[in-house]
């Protein structure tokens, strides 16, 4: 019986083969819901930079931000949409003929009309009733069809919709040739064993492509991403650095590294360049990519513990599942606390210091006692001073002796 099980959890394994032949497309909402994060505001000229490091990246859709917001706002995503990008250039709209016009006068190629469809939002923010979100959603897509772009239709607060009424808005914006219907996990409410149960559910019973639009707020927005896509999602909405309201969307760099290499599907995206892209969009920003960051934080192939440090240099997948190039960083050995006495040798190498392991073991208690002085690791001319020290000291002794 315990032999039959390990076969069994051994054939769940290989997700890849499961997974290999899906076509998972990114639709990027930095330029949109990124903006949302309180307290950010990008430039026209960021806007259109950025723009450009998308479609470099390889998403299949910018959500370009809201058109019918007007000024500023509208003239960019009307340069946004004559700019010549290979990506597929989205206006987000309110379920209103009004907006949708302004997207098309903008060049936009692809509308999203979001509507909320929670009773809780219906009741208290709308303040209509389910027979209107549905009468308005009809008439909506019907407009932006008629005029031939291609239509995502928002549930905005999905994860908390009556099961039943969603399947009535997805089935009612279908009616009228809505190409896919975004799930909008809107206050990160779920978790992933539910979220791959409602989307499979839902595309069950509708066969519409589905979009991800999952929050980070119990930091769950990447996982809740993955699970709607082995539900069946298509799409994936994602911001750069996860940007977004409250504790942000799901971050793109993460969706696609896991999609990578913990799914065995490759988006091709030219992942080179995330720590690029995400320092520009942080900046641009007012914010910092923090240290612990996943995927392009700058702690992710840092390594001070002597035994990772030591099985890293003798193969960096001990403890590095991809290398750091591959997105755009550099592997550091930190010098502190927890380094051993092959960190202390490999570091100074870098400054053509070639000590012997006897050597390296004497420096030993010097760099853990400044390291707990200091309260942090220690500066390179701070581990290659504690040398110096240290060689003088005994080229001192040594000559007394004599």
């Amino acid at each position: 019986m315990e032999h039959k099980k390990v076969m069994e959890l051994d054939e769940l394994l290989p997700i890849e083969s499961k997974m290999k032949d899906v076509k998972i497309k990114l639709d990027d909402t930095t330029l949109r819901d990124g903006e949302q994060t309180a307290g950010v505001v990008f430039t026209n000229d960021e806007k259109i930079k950025i723009a450009r490091m998308l479609d470099k990246l390889g998403v299949e859709q910018i959500e370009a931000g809201i058109p019918v917001m007007g000024g500023d706002e509208r003239e960019v995503i009307e340069q946004i949409a004559n700019m010549g990008l290979k990506a597929s250039i989205l206006g987000w709209n309110r379920a209103s003929i009004s907006d949708i016009q302004t997207s098309l006068d903008c060049g936009c190629d692809a509308v999203a009309i979001s509507l909320a469809t929670s009773d809780i939002h219906i009741k208290t923010k709308l303040q209509k009733d389910r027979a209107w979100v549905l009468n308005s959603i009809r008439e909506s897509v019907a407009f932006a069809k008629s005029n031939g772009v291609y239509v995502s239709v928002n549930a905005e607060d999905a994860s908390r919709t009556d099961f039943g009424f969603l399947i009535e808005y997805a089935k009612a914006a279908q009616a009228e040739g809505a190409d896919r219907i975004r799930f909008c996990d809107t206050i990160g409410a779920m978790e992933p064993f539910r979220m791959y149960q409602v989307v499979k559910a839902l595309i069950e019973e509708t066969g519409l492509e589905v979009e991800m639009h999952t929050h980070n707020d119990f930091g769950m927005a990447v996982a809740n991403a993955l699970a709607g896509i082995h539900a069946g999602a298509t799409w994936v909405n994602v911001t750069v650095g996860g940007l977004g309201e409250r504790a942000g969307n799901a971050a793109l760099d993460e969706v696609v590294m896991a999609l990578k290499y913990l799914e065995g599907v490759d988006l091709g995206t030219d992942t080179t360049i995330f720590h690029e892209v995400t320092d520009f969009v942080m900046r641009a920003a007012g914010r910092t990519i923090p240290a612990w960051k996943p995927i392009v934080g700058s702690n992710i192939f840092a390594h001070e513990s002597g035994i990772h440090a030591d099985g890293v240099l003798k193969n960096p997948k001990t403890y590095e599942i991809f290398p750091p190039d591959e997105v755009g960083l550099e592997r550091q050995i930190v010098v502190g606390k927890h380094s051993g006495s092959k960190t202390i040798e490999m570091k100074l190498a870098e400054f053509g210091i070639f000590v012997s392991r006897e050597d390296a073991a004497a420096l030993l208690p010097t760099v853990r006692s400044k390291a707990i002085e200091f309260n942090r690791s220690l500066f390179d001319k701070e581990l290659v001073k504690i040398y110096k020290d240290f060689t003088e000291e005994r080229e001192a002794t040594s000559t007394s002796a004599s």
